[in-house]
Protein backbone atom coordinates (compact mmCIF):
# COMPACT_ATOMS: atom_id res chain seq x y z
CA UNK A 1 0.00 0.00 0.00
CA UNK A 2 1.19 3.31 -1.03
CA UNK A 3 2.61 5.29 2.21
CA UNK A 4 2.30 9.34 2.16
CA UNK A 5 5.29 10.71 4.34
CA UNK A 6 4.43 13.90 6.90
CA UNK A 7 7.25 15.67 5.65
CA UNK A 8 6.03 17.29 2.27
CA UNK A 9 10.02 18.07 1.60
CA UNK A 10 10.42 14.12 1.47
CA UNK A 11 8.85 12.05 -1.30
CA UNK A 12 6.21 9.31 0.19
CA UNK A 13 8.57 6.01 0.06
CA UNK A 14 11.62 7.48 -1.64
CA UNK A 15 9.36 6.32 -4.96
CA UNK A 16 9.34 7.69 -8.60
CA UNK A 17 8.52 5.11 -10.84
CA UNK A 18 4.87 4.29 -10.15
CA UNK A 19 4.28 8.31 -10.42
CA UNK A 20 1.85 8.63 -13.63
CA UNK A 21 -0.29 11.62 -15.08
CA UNK A 22 -1.25 11.88 -18.69
CA UNK A 23 1.09 13.14 -21.02
CA UNK A 24 -1.02 15.39 -22.22
CA UNK A 25 -2.08 16.88 -18.97
CA UNK A 26 1.65 17.74 -18.36
CA UNK A 27 2.25 19.72 -21.35
CA UNK A 28 4.64 17.40 -22.71
CA UNK A 29 5.23 13.52 -22.89
CA UNK A 30 8.42 13.89 -21.40
CA UNK A 31 7.29 15.43 -18.31
CA UNK A 32 5.48 12.53 -17.90
CA UNK A 33 5.82 11.32 -13.44
CA UNK A 34 6.08 7.81 -14.59
CA UNK A 35 10.09 7.43 -15.31
CA UNK A 36 11.54 11.08 -13.23
CA UNK A 37 15.17 9.66 -14.20
CA UNK A 38 14.14 9.35 -17.64
CA UNK A 39 13.12 13.03 -17.62
CA UNK A 40 15.91 14.65 -16.42
CA UNK A 41 18.20 12.50 -18.50
CA UNK A 42 16.34 13.42 -21.65
CA UNK A 43 16.48 16.86 -20.18
CA UNK A 44 20.42 16.82 -19.97
CA UNK A 45 20.80 15.53 -23.47
CA UNK A 46 17.81 17.96 -24.76
CA UNK A 47 18.19 21.49 -22.75
CA UNK A 48 15.30 24.19 -22.73
CA UNK A 49 16.12 27.18 -25.91
CA UNK A 50 14.46 29.90 -26.44
CA UNK A 51 10.99 31.16 -25.28
CA UNK A 52 7.68 30.33 -26.04
CA UNK A 53 5.07 32.82 -27.35
CA UNK A 54 2.07 32.86 -25.73
CA UNK A 55 -0.64 35.18 -26.98
CA UNK A 56 -4.50 35.08 -26.63
CA UNK A 57 -6.97 36.39 -29.21
CA UNK A 58 -5.90 40.65 -29.58
CA UNK A 59 -2.67 40.13 -28.20
CA UNK A 60 -1.34 38.89 -24.23
CA UNK A 61 -2.72 40.65 -21.64
CA UNK A 62 -3.12 40.28 -17.78
CA UNK A 63 -5.61 40.92 -15.40
CA UNK A 64 -5.19 42.99 -12.27
CA UNK A 65 -5.10 40.97 -8.97
CA UNK A 66 -8.52 42.68 -8.03
CA UNK A 67 -10.07 41.20 -10.88
CA UNK A 68 -8.48 37.73 -11.20
CA UNK A 69 -9.00 34.34 -9.13
CA UNK A 70 -5.35 34.51 -8.02
CA UNK A 71 -3.67 31.38 -6.98
CA UNK A 72 -0.05 31.53 -5.42
CA UNK A 73 2.10 28.08 -6.02
CA UNK A 74 4.94 27.52 -4.53
CA UNK A 75 7.96 26.19 -6.89
CA UNK A 76 8.53 23.15 -4.87
CA UNK A 77 5.14 21.85 -5.31
CA UNK A 78 4.50 23.06 -8.76
CA UNK A 79 7.59 21.35 -9.47
CA UNK A 80 9.64 18.41 -8.59
CA UNK A 81 12.71 19.90 -6.64
CA UNK A 82 13.66 17.16 -4.09
CA UNK A 83 17.22 16.62 -5.40
CA UNK A 84 18.12 20.64 -5.19
CA UNK A 85 16.44 20.65 -1.60
CA UNK A 86 19.08 18.03 -1.03
CA UNK A 87 22.09 19.81 -1.94
CA UNK A 88 20.60 22.47 0.07
CA UNK A 89 20.44 20.77 3.21
CA UNK A 90 23.55 19.30 2.83
CA UNK A 91 25.61 21.31 1.22
CA UNK A 92 24.61 25.14 2.15
CA UNK A 93 22.92 28.57 0.08
CA UNK A 94 26.24 29.39 -1.75
CA UNK A 95 26.68 25.40 -3.17
CA UNK A 96 22.78 25.32 -3.70
CA UNK A 97 23.03 28.54 -6.19
CA UNK A 98 25.95 27.20 -8.00
CA UNK A 99 24.18 24.03 -8.81
CA UNK A 100 20.90 25.88 -9.42
CA UNK A 101 22.78 28.33 -12.27
CA UNK A 102 24.94 25.16 -13.68
CA UNK A 103 22.03 23.37 -14.38
CA UNK A 104 18.97 26.05 -15.60
CA UNK A 105 19.02 25.04 -18.54
CA UNK A 106 17.60 21.64 -17.47
CA UNK A 107 13.54 21.82 -16.90
CA UNK A 108 12.32 20.39 -13.93
CA UNK A 109 9.65 17.57 -13.92
CA UNK A 110 5.91 17.72 -12.96
CA UNK A 111 5.33 18.27 -9.28
CA UNK A 112 1.98 17.69 -7.73
CA UNK A 113 0.22 20.89 -8.60
CA UNK A 114 0.92 20.13 -11.89
CA UNK A 115 -1.82 18.99 -13.35
CA UNK A 116 -4.11 21.60 -10.97
CA UNK A 117 -2.45 24.86 -12.68
CA UNK A 118 -2.89 23.01 -15.99
CA UNK A 119 -6.71 22.59 -15.33
CA UNK A 120 -6.56 26.45 -14.47
CA UNK A 121 -4.81 27.20 -18.13
CA UNK A 122 -7.95 25.28 -19.50
CA UNK A 123 -10.63 27.18 -17.92
CA UNK A 124 -8.76 30.19 -18.91
CA UNK A 125 -8.58 29.34 -22.49
CA UNK A 126 -12.67 28.83 -22.51
CA UNK A 127 -13.33 32.33 -20.90
CA UNK A 128 -11.19 33.86 -23.30
CA UNK A 129 -13.32 32.52 -25.93
CA UNK A 130 -16.85 33.48 -24.50
CA UNK A 131 -15.21 36.63 -22.66
CA UNK A 132 -11.88 38.11 -24.81
CA UNK A 133 -12.30 41.30 -22.56
CA UNK A 134 -12.65 40.13 -19.31
CA UNK A 135 -10.16 40.14 -16.68
CA UNK A 136 -11.78 37.73 -14.52
CA UNK A 137 -9.42 34.66 -14.96
CA UNK A 138 -7.61 32.53 -12.78
CA UNK A 139 -4.29 34.56 -12.22
CA UNK A 140 -0.86 32.14 -11.03
CA UNK A 141 1.43 33.15 -9.03
CA UNK A 142 5.11 30.97 -8.56
CA UNK A 143 6.24 32.20 -5.49
CA UNK A 144 9.66 30.72 -4.31
CA UNK A 145 11.85 31.26 -1.24
CA UNK A 146 14.80 31.27 -3.93
CA UNK A 147 17.10 34.08 -4.51
CA UNK A 148 16.51 35.48 -8.11
CA UNK A 149 19.50 33.72 -9.95
CA UNK A 150 17.13 30.47 -9.88
CA UNK A 151 14.56 32.43 -11.82
CA UNK A 152 16.00 31.65 -15.32
CA UNK A 153 15.90 28.14 -14.10
CA UNK A 154 12.70 28.40 -13.36
CA UNK A 155 11.32 30.58 -16.09
CA UNK A 156 12.94 27.95 -18.30
CA UNK A 157 11.03 24.98 -16.89
CA UNK A 158 7.91 27.01 -16.87
CA UNK A 159 8.36 27.38 -21.00
CA UNK A 160 9.39 23.97 -21.58
CA UNK A 161 5.44 22.94 -20.02
CA UNK A 162 4.49 26.01 -22.15
CA UNK A 163 2.76 27.22 -18.78
CA UNK A 164 1.25 30.37 -18.58
CA UNK A 165 2.96 31.98 -15.69
CA UNK A 166 4.09 35.27 -15.86
CA UNK A 167 3.95 36.87 -12.62
CA UNK A 168 7.01 35.31 -10.28
CA UNK A 169 7.19 36.28 -6.46
CA UNK A 170 11.01 35.56 -5.17
CA UNK A 171 12.12 36.14 -1.71
CA UNK A 172 15.19 35.20 -1.26
CA UNK A 173 14.55 33.34 1.82
CA UNK A 174 12.32 35.90 3.41
CA UNK A 175 8.33 34.99 4.09
CA UNK A 176 6.17 36.18 0.85
CA UNK A 177 3.19 36.41 3.26
CA UNK A 178 2.77 40.23 2.56
CA UNK A 179 3.08 39.52 -0.92
CA UNK A 180 0.36 36.90 -1.05
CA UNK A 181 -1.67 39.71 0.37
CA UNK A 182 -0.79 42.27 -2.32
CA UNK A 183 -1.99 40.27 -5.08
CA UNK A 184 -5.24 39.65 -3.58
CA UNK A 185 -4.15 36.08 -3.17
CA UNK A 186 -7.68 33.68 -3.43
CA UNK A 187 -5.39 30.13 -2.66
CA UNK A 188 -1.95 29.54 -1.52
CA UNK A 189 -0.57 26.01 -2.44
CA UNK A 190 2.76 25.39 -0.19
CA UNK A 191 5.19 22.48 0.69
CA UNK A 192 5.72 24.84 4.03
CA UNK A 193 3.36 23.84 6.48
CA UNK A 194 4.23 26.54 8.71
CA UNK A 195 3.90 29.30 5.68
CA UNK A 196 0.83 27.58 4.96
CA UNK A 197 -0.48 28.19 8.70
CA UNK A 198 0.84 32.02 8.33
CA UNK A 199 -1.37 32.46 5.65
CA UNK A 200 -4.48 31.01 7.30
CA UNK A 201 -3.63 32.92 10.12
CA UNK A 202 -4.05 36.33 7.96
CA UNK A 203 -7.04 35.01 6.66
CA UNK A 204 -5.67 33.82 2.66
CA UNK A 205 -6.70 30.27 1.70
CA UNK A 206 -4.20 28.02 2.05
CA UNK A 207 -3.01 24.47 2.01
CA UNK A 208 -0.18 22.09 2.27
CA UNK A 209 0.67 19.67 -0.36
CA UNK A 210 2.62 16.52 -0.70
CA UNK A 211 4.71 14.48 -2.85
CA UNK A 212 2.86 10.70 -3.44
CA UNK A 213 3.78 7.11 -4.20
CA UNK A 214 0.92 7.40 -6.80
CA UNK A 215 -1.30 9.69 -8.97
CA UNK A 216 -4.77 8.53 -10.59
CA UNK A 217 -4.88 10.55 -14.15
CA UNK A 218 -7.33 13.37 -14.08
CA UNK A 219 -9.23 15.27 -16.93
CA UNK A 220 -7.85 17.23 -18.90
CA UNK A 221 -10.94 19.14 -19.92
CA UNK A 222 -12.43 19.88 -16.61
CA UNK A 223 -11.27 21.34 -13.56
CA UNK A 224 -12.28 19.27 -10.11
CA UNK A 225 -11.95 20.79 -7.20
CA UNK A 226 -13.47 18.63 -3.95
CA UNK A 227 -13.31 20.17 -0.38
CA UNK A 228 -14.33 18.95 2.95
CA UNK A 229 -16.58 20.56 4.94
CA UNK A 230 -15.98 21.13 8.65
CA UNK A 231 -12.95 23.52 8.95
CA UNK A 232 -13.09 23.89 5.53
CA UNK A 233 -15.73 25.10 3.57
CA UNK A 234 -17.39 25.54 7.09
CA UNK A 235 -16.13 26.70 10.80
CA UNK A 236 -14.80 23.73 13.18
CA UNK A 237 -18.12 24.87 15.35
CA UNK A 238 -19.53 21.35 15.02
CA UNK A 239 -15.88 19.32 14.90
CA UNK A 240 -15.73 20.97 18.07
CA UNK A 241 -18.70 19.33 19.67
CA UNK A 242 -17.68 16.26 17.98
CA UNK A 243 -14.04 15.69 19.69
CA UNK A 244 -15.95 17.22 22.86
CA UNK A 245 -19.04 15.46 23.56
CA UNK A 246 -18.83 12.49 21.12
CA UNK A 247 -21.06 11.16 18.16
CA UNK A 248 -24.37 11.54 19.89
CA UNK A 249 -24.26 15.00 21.27
CA UNK A 250 -23.00 16.03 17.58
CA UNK A 251 -26.00 14.52 15.69
CA UNK A 252 -28.31 16.34 18.88
CA UNK A 253 -26.13 19.64 18.33
CA UNK A 254 -27.13 19.63 14.40
CA UNK A 255 -30.45 19.14 14.91
CA UNK A 256 -31.18 21.56 17.17
CA UNK A 257 -29.07 24.22 15.21
CA UNK A 258 -30.32 23.24 11.21
CA UNK A 259 -31.64 25.98 10.47
CA UNK A 260 -28.80 28.37 12.32
CA UNK A 261 -25.60 29.18 9.53
CA UNK A 262 -22.87 27.73 10.22
CA UNK A 263 -19.96 30.44 10.38
CA UNK A 264 -17.54 30.12 7.35
CA UNK A 265 -14.35 28.31 6.83
CA UNK A 266 -10.70 29.12 5.52
CA UNK A 267 -11.53 27.87 1.99
CA UNK A 268 -15.29 29.01 1.43
CA UNK A 269 -14.14 32.39 -0.42
CA UNK A 270 -11.82 29.99 -3.05
CA UNK A 271 -15.45 28.09 -3.32
CA UNK A 272 -16.94 31.47 -3.40
CA UNK A 273 -14.41 32.57 -6.16
CA UNK A 274 -14.58 29.30 -8.46
CA UNK A 275 -18.47 29.56 -8.06
CA UNK A 276 -17.99 33.39 -9.30
CA UNK A 277 -15.90 31.66 -12.59
CA UNK A 278 -18.85 29.04 -12.87
CA UNK A 279 -21.66 31.62 -13.79
CA UNK A 280 -19.77 33.36 -16.49
CA UNK A 281 -20.47 29.75 -18.30
CA UNK A 282 -23.57 29.03 -17.18
CA UNK A 283 -24.51 33.06 -18.48
CA UNK A 284 -23.89 30.96 -22.00
CA UNK A 285 -25.65 28.56 -21.68
CA UNK A 286 -22.90 25.95 -21.08
CA UNK A 287 -24.01 24.77 -17.18
CA UNK A 288 -24.10 21.13 -18.67
CA UNK A 289 -20.41 21.73 -20.70
CA UNK A 290 -18.93 23.74 -17.96
CA UNK A 291 -15.22 23.05 -17.27
CA UNK A 292 -15.49 23.63 -13.50
CA UNK A 293 -17.10 21.19 -11.09
CA UNK A 294 -17.17 21.23 -7.31
CA UNK A 295 -17.78 18.58 -4.57
CA UNK A 296 -18.51 18.47 -1.04
CA UNK A 297 -17.05 14.94 0.31
CA UNK A 298 -17.74 15.04 4.08
CA UNK A 299 -18.05 12.33 6.82
CA UNK A 300 -21.19 13.82 7.86
CA UNK A 301 -24.01 11.57 7.71
CA UNK A 302 -26.75 13.20 5.13
CA UNK A 303 -30.06 13.26 7.45
CA UNK A 304 -28.45 13.25 10.87
CA UNK A 305 -26.12 16.07 10.02
CA UNK A 306 -25.85 17.11 6.30
CA UNK A 307 -29.25 19.39 5.83
CA UNK A 308 -27.36 22.25 7.86
CA UNK A 309 -24.54 21.91 5.42
CA UNK A 310 -26.37 22.59 2.91
CA UNK A 311 -29.13 24.95 4.27
CA UNK A 312 -25.61 27.27 4.90
CA UNK A 313 -24.32 26.70 1.01
CA UNK A 314 -27.19 27.48 -0.25
CA UNK A 315 -27.75 30.66 2.00
CA UNK A 316 -24.43 31.93 1.34
CA UNK A 317 -25.54 31.49 -2.77
CA UNK A 318 -23.03 28.85 -3.42
CA UNK A 319 -23.49 25.87 -5.22
CA UNK A 320 -21.86 23.06 -4.98
CA UNK A 321 -22.19 20.38 -7.98
CA UNK A 322 -22.03 17.10 -6.22
CA UNK A 323 -22.19 16.41 -2.61
CA UNK A 324 -21.29 13.22 -0.61
CA UNK A 325 -22.54 12.17 2.44
CA UNK A 326 -20.40 9.58 3.34
CA UNK A 327 -21.40 8.84 7.56
CA UNK A 328 -17.42 8.03 8.30
CA UNK A 329 -16.81 5.97 5.33
CA UNK A 330 -13.60 5.97 4.24
CA UNK A 331 -13.29 8.80 1.50
CA UNK A 332 -10.20 7.43 -0.52
CA UNK A 333 -12.48 5.21 -2.58
CA UNK A 334 -15.02 7.95 -3.41
CA UNK A 335 -11.91 10.27 -4.69
CA UNK A 336 -11.00 7.32 -6.81
CA UNK A 337 -13.56 8.15 -8.81
CA UNK A 338 -13.73 11.46 -8.34
CA UNK A 339 -10.50 12.09 -9.94
CA UNK A 340 -10.23 15.10 -8.61
CA UNK A 341 -7.29 17.85 -9.59
CA UNK A 342 -7.36 18.29 -6.07
CA UNK A 343 -8.96 17.99 -2.54
CA UNK A 344 -8.98 19.56 1.02
CA UNK A 345 -9.24 18.63 4.11
CA UNK A 346 -8.44 19.59 7.45
CA UNK A 347 -7.61 16.04 9.06
CA UNK A 348 -4.30 14.37 7.96
CA UNK A 349 -5.89 10.42 8.42
CA UNK A 350 -8.45 11.57 5.80
CA UNK A 351 -5.64 14.08 3.68
CA UNK A 352 -3.14 9.89 3.73
CA UNK A 353 -6.44 7.91 2.76
CA UNK A 354 -6.72 9.72 -0.18
CA UNK A 355 -3.35 9.95 -1.39
CA UNK A 356 -2.75 5.90 -0.92
CA UNK A 357 -5.97 5.92 -3.37
CA UNK A 358 -3.92 8.28 -6.08
CA UNK A 359 -5.37 11.38 -4.96
CA UNK A 360 -3.55 14.71 -5.14
CA UNK A 361 -4.99 15.75 -1.32
CA UNK A 362 -3.65 19.03 0.14
CA UNK A 363 -3.97 19.29 3.92
CA UNK A 364 -5.50 22.94 5.55
CA UNK A 365 -3.84 23.32 8.98
CA UNK A 366 -6.88 24.91 10.42
CA UNK A 367 -9.19 24.43 13.27
CA UNK A 368 -9.60 21.59 16.59
CA UNK A 369 -8.53 18.61 14.39
CA UNK A 370 -4.87 20.24 14.56
CA UNK A 371 -4.62 19.53 18.17
CA UNK A 372 -5.70 16.04 17.75
CA UNK A 373 -2.97 15.59 14.95
CA UNK A 374 -0.54 16.98 17.19
CA UNK A 375 -0.92 14.59 20.04
CA UNK A 376 -1.09 11.52 16.98
CA UNK A 377 2.28 12.43 16.04
CA UNK A 378 3.74 12.90 19.15
CA UNK A 379 2.34 9.76 19.93
CA UNK A 380 3.94 8.13 17.34
CA UNK A 381 7.55 9.45 17.79
CA UNK A 382 7.26 7.83 21.34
Amino acid sequence: MAKMSLDPLQVMGGQVKELKVSPSANGDSRGSWEEKEEFEQAAKTQPVTGRRTRKVEGGVFFPKPENAVTVAVSSRVLFRTELEQKVFEQKGVEEYLRYQIEHENEPFAPGPAFPFVKALETVNARLRELYPQSEELFDIVLVTYNHAHVGVRLINTINHHNLFIERFCMTGGSSPIGYLKAWHTNLYLSADADKVREALAEGIAAATMFMTEKLTEVSESQLRVAFDGDAVLFSDESERIFKAHGLDKFFEHERDNEDTLLDHGPLKGFLEALGKLQKKFYAKGQRLDCPIRTYLVTARSAASSGIRALKTLRAWGLEIDEALFLAGAPKGPMLEKIRPHIYFDDQMFHVEGAAEMGTVAAHVPYGIAQKHNQKQSAGARK
